[in-house]
């Protein structure tokens, strides 16, 4: 998607003008989440920018919250979190989202898309603002526990976490030649939301060189630190930006 894409601008700009005065809807409210995965102070404003996606405000500090559950703890993976009902046999994470929504969060959060991974005529990571990603949720002992996401994967052959952050590689927008009349098409809604494997419909990517089926560079669940299927995971998606742009993964 390219930088500053006209289809997102307005929805941004509507976005924000309604946070003046206004906190929107909360979404830790509901069973379990009265306190459970409290991202922030309470005097945080909330938005809910769609289904399961919301945009958090705290001073100078935008970020962007979805709610998740977790589908796979052991595996191969390709993504970390996918589209419900898309990529789940090879995803930790999925949610019941529009990809639309988050680009337009993430974009409102003041995260900048670069562009997908390119692989000819040779190939080109993926770039843009870097994501810091982090899980929050409720352990066996009701104790609140909050993760990069990074410690939820591992090499398959070093067995070390995953040592990288993603991009913002912004996906990109597919129309429908036989019909112009459609609305182009989000292609990370095919699943590709957060992935650990290269895909040129990634929303957030990788910036490294990690292709499909290339067993050297493949990634696995970490099975022990991942908690049981279907527990409920905030997913925070924290852009990098200004003076702390190039710190370190999940500082």
């Amino acid at each position: 998607m390219k930088h500053g894409s006209c289809l997102f601008v307005a929805l941004v700009g509507a976005m924000l003008l309604s946070l003046s005065g206004c906190a929107g809807d909360d979404p830790l409210s509901g069973k379990n989440h009265d306190k459970a995965a409290k991202p922030v102070a309470a005097e945080a404003k909330k938005l809910k920018v769609g289904n399961n996606v919301y945009l958090e405000i705290q001073g100078d500090q935008r970020r962007v919250l979805i709610d998740s559950k977790v589908c796979l703890r052991q595996g191969q993976l390709e993504q970390f979190l996918t589209r419900k009902h898309t990529k789940e046999h090879e995803s930790i994470l999925t949610a019941d989202v529009n990809a639309k929504d988050i680009h337009t969060a993430l974009l409102a959060a003041r995260a900048e898309p670069g562009n997908p991974v390119k692989f000819l005529p040779k190939y080109e990571p993926a770039r843009g603002t870097t994501i810091k990603v982090y899980v929050e949720f409720y352990d066996a002992d009701q104790k609140l526990q909050r993760l990069p996401a990074q410690r939820w994967i591992r090499s398959i052959k070093t067995q070390k976490d995953l040592e990288y952050d993603w991009v913002f590689a912004g996906s990109t927008l597919f129309q429908d030649p036989l019909d112009k009349t459609k609305p182009p098409f989000y292609a990370a809604n095919q699943g590709d939301l957060i992935c650990v494997s290269n895909f040129e419909t990634a929303m957030l990517d990788l910036p490294i060189a990690s292709p499909q089926g290339n067993d050297d560079l493949a990634f696995e669940a970490a099975t022990e630190r991942i908690p049981p299927l279907d527990t409920r995971v905030w997913v925070i998606l924290e852009p990098v930006v200004g003076k702390d742009q190039g710190k370190k993964k999940g500082s």
